[in-house]
């Protein structure tokens, strides 16, 4: 349960760092989840972390599919970067592991399209709701996201980088710290009034709690063994 009056930043701090503290405990959440958990943990089969892939597959379409009519619009427009681009990274590695059928059959989780179209509705009708989401998906993957691909490396026997972890390897990002303090930078200069960005933090917070309803989905799919 959110706290009733969170402590207000202080004056002149930086936005990024502002959307960060206010949405560290929904983040944590996330992070902490038991399917995560067991995932980090090498507790949970391959199987596992192909369905998680798959989620994602559906959650990058609804972000990319939106990022081209965003590209002009001035809140949106200059998150909207082609070496973020994920999703045929993801189509490669559900190929591996699912081979060239993966398609087959495939269909959300009911948390998953509930986030898929949360983040269509915003891409549609609300470009600072859609930098809030764009936001929590790729400075993760490019931060925790590497904890996965090293996880999922050892514990599956995937190539270092390759086939499998894709999704976490980006290849057109030479310096991830540079890129993540350009990001931030952005962030800090949305051209956007404060209470905009107050909705922009109360998105970031949702969507951590979409992601966070994926990872109990699937943790329910996924049980540990007694």
């Amino acid at each position: 349960m959110e706290a009733s009056s969170p402590t207000p930043p202080a004056p002149g701090t930086p936005f990024s760092a502002v959307i960060r503290t206010a949405s560290h405990e929904q983040h944590t959440e996330a992070e902490n989840s038991s399917f995560m958990s067991d995932l980090l943990g090498g507790r949970l089969g391959v199987a596992a972390y192909r369905r998680y892939t798959e989620q994602l597959w559906f959650v990058y379409r609804a972000l990319e599919d939106a990022s081209g009519p965003l590209a002009d619009d001035p809140v949106a427009g200059p998150f909207v970067r082609p070496e973020l681009a994920r999703t045929a990274a993801l189509e490669r590695d559900l190929a591996h592991l699912g081979g060239p059928s993966w398609r087959t059959g495939l269909e959300p989780l009911a948390a998953t399209a509930a986030y898929a179209d949360r983040i269509a509705a915003c891409a549609r009708d609300w470009p600072g709701g859609f930098v809030a989401h764009h936001y929590t998906r790729y400075l993760g993957d490019l931060s925790g996201g590497q904890i996965i691909r090293g996880t999922a490396e050892k514990t599956w026997g995937f190539a270092r980088k390759g086939d499998g972890v894709r999704f976490y390897v980006f290849e057109d990002i030479a310096n991830p710290a540079a890129f993540k303090r350009e990001y931030r930078a952005l962030l800090d200069a949305l051209p956007v009034d404060d209470l905009e960005k107050q909705r922009v933090v109360d998105e970031c917070k949702r969507a951590f709690r979409l992601n966070s309803a994926v990872f109990q989905e699937l943790g329910e799919q996924f049980p540990l063994s007694a």
